[in-house]
């Protein structure tokens, strides 16, 4: 039996669109995302951004003057982040989003975002994006499983920068 090449190139040609198209109707393919923080829906740019001199990324607290416990909670916990970034810490910064004028914290501060929530962290680009949301929850078991997932989204950021 003798194949036609015309038939040959259109059978090799549509049967992955076939196959494609089968898998993307019924569902073949995962949908999970792989970050741990939520995305945001609008765009948020930070306002004070070229202050210093900004790192490849930031981890950021949003800490208005009416934040008290909640913001104490999670301004402690940022020194234990920033050491468990180990070799990464050169290429992270933290930042604290404040209108107070004294914040007991040896981080860069800026001023707050009205459309960012109280107490929660934050991960901002190079650009002052804020890409990445990380809510407080009142658990701390909890809330130290939502901060190791900032820190895998941060090193799989960061891997991704460097093979770019």
């Amino acid at each position: 039996m003798k194949i036609n090449p015309l038939s040959l190139f259109v059978l090799c040609c549509f049967v992955p669109l076939a196959l494609a198209y089968a898998a993307l109707k019924l569902e073949w393919l995962p949908s999970g995302s792989s970050n741990h923080g939520e995305l945001l829906s609008e765009e948020v740019k930070l306002v004070d951004w070229q202050q210093g001199e900004p790192k490849q990324w930031t981890i950021a607290l949003n800490y208005p003057k009416e934040c008290t416990d909640v913001c104490a909670n999670q301004l402690a916990s940022l020194d234990n982040l920033y050491v468990a970034l180990g070799k990464n810490q050169q290429k992270v910064d933290v930042a604290v989003l404040t209108n107070q004028q004294q914040v007991s914290a040896n981080w860069r501060q800026l001023a707050v975002s009205p459309a960012l929530k109280a107490g929660d962290l934050y991960l901002v680009d190079h650009m002052g994006l804020v890409v990445l949301h990380y809510p407080y929850t009142a658990e701390p078991e909890q809330n130290r499983l939502i901060q190791k997932g900032l820190l895998k989204d941060l090193k799989k950021l960061l891997n991704y920068a460097r093979s770019s």
